[in-house]
Order: C-alpha cells, then sequence, then structure tokens
C-alpha cells in the first residue's frame, strides 16, 4: 500500500518504508529528523512544471495531466514507478513530500499512478 505523509510530520514505524519524492530537500529538515528510506528525485515532476504549477489549486488538473505524461514518457521515471509499486507489494510505502497543501501537489497525481497503472 502507498500512503502520503509530509515530511514535517513525525515519522512512525507505521510508515514502512520512507521514500522522499521531491526534487529539492525539505526546508529545515535533518536527514536524521526526515529518517528517509529512498530519496528518490527523479521521479519528482520537472522544474519548468513545477515552477509553472506554483501549488495554485486552479492549475492543478492542467499539472496533473502534465505530470502523468512526465511519468509515461520519461524511462528514469518509469524506473522509478516500477520500484514504488515494487516495493508497495512487499509492505508499506510512504511517500514524503514538503508541500503545504495536501490536495493539490505532485504527490498526490503520483500516489494515483502509481496505484491505477499497476
Amino acid at each position: 500500500m502507498i500512503q502520503m505523509k509530509r515530511v514535517y510530520e513525525e515519522p512512525s514505524k507505521e510508515d514502512g518504508r520512507r521514500v522522499l519524492v521531491d526534487r529539492v530537500w525539505p526546508r529545515g529538515v535533518s536527514k536524521e529528523k526526515a529518517q528517509l528510506d529512498e530519496w528518490m528525485k527523479e521521479v519528482a515532476p520537472s522544474p519548468d512544471l513545477r515552477k509553472w504549477f506554483g501549488h495554485k489549486p486552479e492549475r492543478f488538473e492542467a499539472f496533473k495531466e502534465s505530470y502523468e505524461k512526465e511519468l509515461e514518457e520519461s524511462a528514469e521515471r518509469q524506473d522509478a514507478v516500477a520500484k514504488l509499486r515494487d516495493w508497495s507489494e512487499e509492505g508499506q510505502v510512504t511517500l514524503i513530500y514538503a508541500a503545504k497543501d495536501e490536495e493539490h501537489n505532485h504527490v498526490v497525481v503520483l500516489r494515483d499512478f502509481v496505484n491505477d497503472n499497476e
């Protein structure tokens, strides 16, 4: 199973494998505090797409379509998605992210993409 959690929330053993899926390291968080198992920068949206989106909810649907296209067309991102699927078959996987908006962010799209394309 794949779930999501902000990096600023306390880690717990129920998180299972903790995977940071942001391209940029979260501000103000040490590696010790984050307690990550992996950092998969390559699965994050491209810098241009991330900057265009700017976490503006009104752009989310267009962002989602563009990000899904990036996930489908990039071999590197496809490899990362395959790893996430494999890990989720073995146990709990928690996608870690820094965005404040818990509904309009790339991790929502990534989680659904991994789950829907199994």
